[in-house]
């Protein structure tokens, strides 16, 4: 179970990222309640997704799809821990996994708590543990 503030050397994101996200570095993925249920965030309370499309392991949201959901990607020497992974990306970058599934940021979400993304396109949901 993932702890309501693990730690994560390295987090970063993108420059594609929403302004609130703009000075996310070596921040948290935790747990947040919503009226969705727990979720995944980052340190600020953003919302975190998944994306059906994605395999085990395997980013398949890239170009414009990176735009609209910008991965959370890591810096470099970040290291794995139990539950959260990384995950090579086409452009060579890493980015943040839970259990192996690849997270994302959705631009629609403007404060923490928001969750707009979930069930976009019906393939786009809240990361939960």
């Amino acid at each position: 179970m993932l702890v309501s503030a693990l730690l994560i050397s390295g987090l970063a994101v993108t420059a594609a990222v929403p302004a609130f996200a703009e000075d996310y570095a070596s921040g948290a993925i935790k747990s947040m309640k919503t009226a969705k249920g727990e979720i995944l965030t980052d340190a600020k309370g953003m919302a975190l997704y998944t994306f059906d499309k994605d395999a085990a392991g395997v980013s398949n949201c890239n170009g414009d799809c990176a735009v609209k959901w910008p991965p959370v990607t890591a810096a470099a020497g970040a290291k794995a821990d139990d539950e959260l992974s990384l995950v090579a990306r086409k452009d060579g970058a890493q980015q943040w996994a839970f259990k192996g599934k690849p997270l994302y940021f959705w631009k629609g979400d403007k404060k923490p708590g928001d969750v707009s993304g979930d069930g976009m396109g019906g393939v786009w949901h809240l990361a939960k543990e």
